[in-house]
């Protein structure tokens, strides 16, 4: 696909999404002894180069700088970035232009590691900073130093507003179909979104993949930009982030490793073995009543 253009903007249902996701049902025994269901809701499952939440959140902003007539996407993410790497598919198969600014000056003369090389691979310019400025990004001055005034700017995880409103169809894609939903959380647009498609009676539980204590406060200001205030039912289990984002436990591999040879369904350790492990570890606590029909969300890589 060419360029973009305002007289002919880019659709991103051109890129048929499996949509709505499915639901698979799972007989795990630490649920069953508990007297509980386990749904997967496999959004790893949307589209091959843009799964789960990177879809529903990179949908609605793909569309909203389609209808402003940028051609360019500029965002923000780590050397190992899902984000930047679903950004720069994005590009390449919609036609934009993208732009990654990413966090480390002292990775520009190293070779690029295989999720960078994607990106660049996939067309996007890379542009590396040092870790002091790209704690600032999110300041005016910074950012108009960072952004050409041509560029739509798409947050660092891709968690804005428009995001946060992709994400709430997922909760409404599980209304009536479980009374419990986990989901990873990185930088929150995700839970902020489902938790308020979800219908009543119907919680969320937020399992953060970094430490630090900070999400709860980032998932409320995503909400009250995106609905003016605190939506849905939803906790936060900062348990289970195994010491920091894509950092991982013997317990954790152990776990992980069960999972996929009991079940068959690969998980992605950097988000949702975590999230899986906390709710299996729940279970096992008697966090959910006899009844209870529990939904992982299964985001993908």
């Amino acid at each position: 696909m060419g360029g973009v253009t305002s007289d002919n903007p880019p659709d991103p249902a051109a890129l048929r999404p499996l949509l709505p996701s499915a639901v698979q049902e799972l007989a795990d025994d630490a649920f069953a002894r508990r007297g509980l269901r386990l749904l997967l809701k496999r959004d790893d499952l949307i589209h091959p180069d843009l799964p789960g939440n990177k879809w529903r959140k990179l949908e609605p902003n793909l569309r909203a700088a389609a209808a402003a007539g940028r051609r360019t996407l500029l965002t923000f993410g780590g050397a190992y970035s899902n984000h930047l790497r679903a950004t720069a598919a994005a590009g390449r198969l919609l036609g934009f232009a993208t732009i990654g600014i990413v966090r480390g000056d002292e990775l520009a003369d190293r070779p690029l590691n295989p999720s960078l090389a994607q990106c660049a691979a996939d067309g996007m310019r890379l542009r590396f900073v040092d870790r002091a400025t790209y704690r600032r990004k999110t300041e005016p001055e910074v950012l108009a130093a960072l952004v050409p005034q041509d560029c739509y700017v798409v947050p660092e995880g891709g968690s804005n507003a428009a995001a946060v409103h992709g994400c709430q169809v997922l909760g409404r894609e599980l209304r009536g179909v479980a009374d419990v939903v986990g989901v990873a959380c990185g930088t929150g647009g995700t839970l902020a979104g489902l938790a308020a498609g979800l219908g009543p009676g119907q919680r969320a539980i937020g399992f953060p993949v970094l430490k630090g204590g900070f999400l709860g406060e980032e998932v409320l200001r995503l909400q009250r930009e995106a609905f003016g205030g605190r939506r849905g039912q939803w906790v936060l289990d900062e348990r289970f982030h195994a010491g920091g984002y894509a950092r991982r436990t013997p317990e954790l591999e152990a776990f992980a490793a069960d999972f996929e040879a009991r079940h068959d369904v690969p998980l992605e350790r950097v988000y949702v073995a975590k999230m899986l492990f906390g709710l299996t570890t729940l279970a096992q606590e008697g966090a959910f009543a006899p009844g209870t029909t529990v939904a992982a969300v299964i985001t993908g890589a």
